[in-house]
């Protein structure tokens, strides 16, 4: 539609002009939040509210590293 109609082209600029960047790499948990809360449910948050709510699934226990299971997978080989 922007490359078509100039009404939509400055309206796409307002937009963009208005968009406040926030770092999220200058927190230094963010990270380990983020990762956290991509697991539904959360992996750390228990949410008691939302348990009463809805069913939840069983929560898997985490090895001390955090992870689930013995170590790193490795990638394969492009090749």
């Amino acid at each position: 539609m922007a490359l078509l109609n100039r009404g939509h082209r400055r309206e796409i600029e307002q937009t963009v002009s208005k968009i406040e960047k926030i770092e999220t790499a200058l927190e230094s948990k963010f990270q380990e939040h983020f990762v956290y809360a991509m697991a539904l449910p959360n992996k750390v948050d228990t949410f008691p509210k939302l348990s009463a709510a809805v069913t939840l699934p069983e929560r898997k226990v985490l090895s001390d590293d955090g992870g689930e299971g013995g170590g790193r997978r490795r990638r394969r080989s492009r090749e």
